[in-house]
């Protein structure tokens, strides 16, 4: 481990990541539950609401940027932090559930669905996302593959209260770039269509509504991904609060409006539950997750992680690759 229980009593943080010499724990858990509970297979399936959901938030965000066209930068501001960031938050949670194939059974109906979730999102991102999103399930922690965790740069720099929350205001982009530094992938032609058509979406709203309309979009995603509540849920999935504890879940109001993706013990249990049953993994086998460590609150987490001198970005925990996942 990292850090001692020793060490964190005396406010010392990691100055290594938490390594874990035993499989990820959710496998083994799935298939406890399943021998116990064998109804739970009946939740497997897609949310066949997802598209009409998507089309409402894509339609409204798309909307609010033709409407502030001609807004002010501090009223334009004040719209996407308080109204657009939980937009293009909704419709980046509606791409992770995308990933799964949870709209449709057909994959790529999935995907396309995904590459219109992208389009007030600004940047393309749905297509790649689901590449690496599908090895932090299959390869969790495991050093060099699953790229959900902080470079060791990321872990040696922020190491006080000021730089963890630059790094909270810019997590978004860490999230993004990570990948794509550590352990690029060749685009395919997938990727070339994602940006091809996010760049057709961006050129008509500066074309016909000016460049402040395509700024709302961009805006609306840089500040749902920082220093927000929704974005709570990028630090409170992985982090390590409570020592030998690797995932934890979130049982607050703010599931409603993102998927239901706190729900992450159950998710990462039964990826092929949509969201909107995952709480019925918790009511059918509530003893595998009541003595877990949860939230209820995305905010007090991002402030627990900045504040608490015990947490960073080593407070991962991490597995050396198998043969398998090399």
């Amino acid at each position: 481990m990292g850090v001692s229980r020793e060490d964190q009593r005396e406010g010392v943080m990691a100055g290594d990541f938490f390594w874990s010499y035993t499989d990820e724990p959710h496998a083994s858990r799935r298939r406890q539950i399943l021998s116990k509970y064998p109804q739970i297979k009946n939740l497997f399936g897609p949310d066949h609401s997802a598209f009409f959901k998507i089309s409402i938030v894509v339609l409204l965000q798309l909307g609010t940027a033709i409407l502030l066209r001609d807004a002010g930068w501090l009223k334009m501001l004040l719209v996407a932090y308080f109204f657009g960031s939980f937009l293009n938050h909704n419709l980046f949670l509606a791409i992770h559930e995308l990933s799964h194939n949870l709209a449709f059974s057909t994959p790529v109906y999935n995907r396309c669905l995904g590459i219109f979730a992208n389009l007030p999102i600004g940047v393309p991102m749905s297509v790649t996302f689901q590449k690496y999103h599908l090895e932090h399930h299959r390869f969790q922690g495991v050093d060099g593959i699953d790229m959900d965790i902080p470079s060791l740069t990321e872990a040696h720099i922020v190491t006080n209260v000021v730089a963890k929350a630059i790094w909270v205001l810019l997590q978004l982009f860490f999230y993004a770039l990570r990948p794509l530094f550590l352990k690029p992938k060749p685009p395919g032609w997938w990727e070339f269509t994602n940006l091809f058509i996010q760049i057709a979406l961006d050129a008509a709203m500066v074309y016909f509504w000016g460049w402040k309309a395509l700024a709302y979009l961009i805006l609306s995603t840089f500040v749902g991904g920082g220093m927000h509540p929704m974005a709570g849920h990028f630090i409170s999935e992985h982090y390590i609060f409570t020592p030998g504890q690797e995932t934890y879940s979130y049982y607050g109001p703010f599931n409603l409006l993102t998927w239901h993706v706190g729900y992450h013990n159950e998710h990462h249990d039964f990826p092929r539950i949509p969201g909107n049953k995952l709480h019925k993994v918790k009511e059918i086998a509530p003893e595998y997750y009541n003595d877990l460590a949860s939230y209820k609150s995305w905010s007090q987490v991002i402030y627990m992680y900045i504040m608490d001198r015990t947490v960073g970005p080593f407070s991962r925990m991490k597995r050396k690759p198998t043969k398998k996942a090399e």
